[in-house]
């Protein structure tokens, strides 16, 4: 976040496997974000979220730092950051308390999510997010806001989200190396969500998975609520691999193969490209059908969707034993920049035999065309998150205000009867 006299402005981070991408957002009058400034760097010294290098990384993050301040002519000192990385872990929890007036109070809910988190988590790690999902009232469940309502006892069902302390300070150390504070961190499928979903599609049931570059994000939203959440340590990069593998070329070369010829599903007979390539086991030309490429991509997509279909079957018997209820009515919900290869909705069909939706964020503006593609979902959800807290702020100085007031109009009261 930064202060400003004029402008409320937020930016967001984020250090992926592929880009370090730092975006300047300015929330306006009617709560919607501007985008400002924008700024891009390669990755270097990181992979799928660990950092290797941390010299490297520091620079990528600068040059990105410093891009988007001159685009958004202004001075970044601080910024909310997103994380990413298979140290991420998820569990739900439960925390009950007796009420301790005739209604819950704001104390109340605060002491009933700290009984939630007071639970053992993975040695070493330290919670994230704390996201509250239903609070209940004696036998009266579902409840979204208890402030105000009477009862003897409360509970709160929560989702926990944590991350091994050390992924988590080293990539904060890596920031703060380029003067710049971190206003919070969060985890990147919780951002993409924000900037993907619509209120009505986690109401019904949906599961989003955003496809990076080292690592796929995704988590299963049912009743408006969080559920589960996970990392998967494979992506594209993966699917590059197997293409330099396969046909014995630079990873260089098959990145960009895929880019250019990739899908996820065979062209009509008679169709398939011919694709000229490098050898890396010699100084000649080589040629490939299109066919062959795609055979390699859409195995390894059709593997890597099924990892997150396991888990939704998983979760899905896991619930139903408690006897709750599980649907997935609005389907599946696809970002990140592994998500534009050709025809995945064709080939996520297969796996998932649910709706299938390819997303890029929403409720932004600004001139920069390319950042509302599906590759800025998490810096984006990144943003929504900074309006919140600004939101939050202004909520508080009202209420501030409007308590002034009455101590004022109190005070002049006394100061006339006496």
């Amino acid at each position: 976040m930064i202060i400003s006299k004029d402008r409320k402005l937020v930016v967001g981070l984020e250090i992926g496997t592929t880009k370090v991408v730092t975006l300047v957002g300015e929330v306006l009058i009617d709560d919607t974000i501007k985008i400002i400034g924008f700024g891009t760097c390669f990755s270097k010294g990181i992979d799928k979220g660990r950092i290797n290098n941390l010299d490297s990384i520091v620079s990528c993050i600068q040059e990105s730092i410093n891009k988007a301040e001159i685009m958004a002519d202004c001075q970044i000192t601080s910024v909310y950051l997103s994380l990413s990385n298979k140290y991420i872990n998820s569990q739900n929890e439960i925390g009950m308390i007796p009420i301790s007036e005739d209604e819950v109070t704001k104390e109340d809910l605060e002491n009933v999510i700290h009984i939630a988190k007071s639970v053992q988590i993975p040695n070493e790690h330290q919670i994230l997010h704390v996201i509250p999902q239903e609070y209940s009232i004696d036998q009266q469940s579902g409840i979204k806001n208890p402030i105000g309502l009477s009862g003897v006892r409360m509970q709160v069902k929560v989702h926990l989200i944590t991350c091994h302390q050390n992924m988590t300070k080293n990539i904060i150390k890596a920031v703060e190396k380029c003067d710049v504070k971190v206003d919070q961190v969060i985890f990147a499928g919780l951002a993409s969500s924000k900037a993907v979903l619509t209120e009505d599609e986690c109401n019904l049931g949906v599961c989003m998975i955003d496809i990076g570059g080292g690592t796929i994000d995704f988590t299963i939203y049912i009743n408006g609520s969080i559920q589960y959440s996970q990392v998967i340590p494979y992506a594209g990069n993966i699917v590059t691999n197997d293409i330099s593998y396969a046909f014995s070329t630079s990873y260089y070369e098959a990145e960009n193969m895929k880019i250019q010829y990739g899908s996820t599903k065979k062209p009509s007979l008679g169709t398939s490209k011919n694709i000229d390539f490098s050898d890396t086991n010699s100084n000649f030309p080589k040629t490939l059908q299109q066919d062959a490429l795609i055979e390699v991509i859409e195995s390894r997509y059709i593997e890597l969707l099924s990892l997150v279909q396991d888990k939704i079957v998983y979760i899905q018997k896991k619930l139903h034993k408690k006897g709750e209820k599980y649907e997935l009515l609005s389907g599946i919900v696809l970002t990140g920049g592994g998500s534009n290869i050709s025809y995945l909705t064709d080939c996520a069909e297969k796996v998932f035999h649910k709706k299938i939706r390819v997303a890029k964020p929403f409720n932004v503006s600004g001139s920069i065309e390319e950042i509302t593609a599906s590759h800025y979902s998490t810096v984006i959800g990144l943003l929504h998150y900074g309006k919140e807290s600004y939101i939050n702020i202004d909520k508080k100085k009202k209420e501030s205000s409007f308590l002034e007031k009455i101590f004022k109009q109190i005070n002049n009261w006394f100061k006339k009867e006496f």
